[in-house]
């Protein structure tokens, strides 16, 4: 196989069309060049070059050469720098899952600012429950989930990611929406929209201490997948639900909420991964969360 030096060497020749110029272009001496065109093209096996007292010429076999040689420099360039760019997370890609509910807090403005950053890099979003993600994870079908604690995988790992809070939310026809404040014992005798338990474990038992707290367990009457599923059915009022307070701007003309106070409805989004060393793409992405998100 040819050296690449040898290729370049060559190629300064070939245009300069002369050795004195093409060594002082490579900054070395001509001695050592014309030695290394001999022994290029021994290794060619055939005449590359047309040797004269004052000008250069290329024979048949060398003007080939020089075609293939600068084709086989640029691709080798090409080559090392989307390495270096690979190992400093600027191309590749990024898998990310998201709870429903994250799209309404610091997650969007997140997104735009590493999508303007590194565009290069092809960055794939999943809505999912906190259980999908965790096994999607597992599975290697996602990089990185952004979820609801806690995890019943222990092999994953949590790192801070976003907070909120939860609340009440109504469909607009109804009675209680005259009242500009609500707690979670005013809805002792009305029908819930809930999820299944082992989809959002955390926030299911979340919502479930605060009914419990006051005094009632809630009476769910229909089930969906996903936060949007639950608030939609709030909307054809097929019952009530306790929501994130983030997702208050949906669907405004049909569903009315109302924040709940108190510790116990605040609540963590926190990102969750594999215990491995995070690629140098996911790499980038957790360190612009770590710091403050420019909308």
């Amino acid at each position: 196989m040819i050296d690449l030096r040898l290729l370049r060497q060559f190629v300064a020749v070939a245009e300069e069309l002369h050795f004195h110029r093409a060594a002082a272009r490579l900054h070395m001496s001509q001695p050592p060049l014309t030695a290394a065109m001999r022994r290029l093209e021994d290794e060619v096996g055939t005449g590359l070059i047309v040797r004269g007292n004052r000008t250069l010429g290329l024979t048949a076999a060398g003007q080939t050469l020089l075609v293939e040689a600068r084709a086989t420099l640029q691709q080798a360039e090409q080559a090392l720098q989307r390495t270096r760019e690979s190992a400093a997370g600027q191309t590749g890609s990024l898998r990310v899952g998201y709870v429903g509910s994250a799209l309404y807090g610091r997650l969007p403005a997140l997104i735009r600012q590493f999508r303007h950053a590194f565009a290069q890099v092809q960055l794939h979003l999943h809505e999912a429950t906190s259980r999908q993600q965790q096994q999607w994870l597992r599975e290697g079908r996602i990089d990185l989930g952004i979820l609801i604690p806690p995890i019943i995988s222990a092999e994953l790992h949590l790192q801070a990611f976003d907070h909120d809070r939860l609340a009440i939310a109504l469909p607009r026809a109804h009675r209680l929406v005259a009242r500009q404040r609500l707690d979670v014992a005013d809805l002792v005798d009305e029908p819930f929209v809930s999820w299944p338990s082992a989809e959002g474990v955390g926030f299911h038992a979340q919502v479930l201490g605060l009914c419990t707290a006051a005094g009632f367990t809630p009476r769910v009457v229909q089930e969906a997948q996903g936060m949007h599923a639950v608030l939609s059915l709030v909307a054809v009022e097929a019952g009530v639900a306790i929501v994130p307070a983030s997702m208050s701007g949906f669907r405004p003309e049909e569903i009315v909420y109302r924040p709940l106070g108190g510790g116990n409805a605040a609540f963590e989004l926190q990102f969750c991964m594999r215990p491995e060393s995070p690629t140098p793409v996911l790499q980038n992405f957790l360190a612009m969360a770590a710091q403050p998100v420019v909308s």
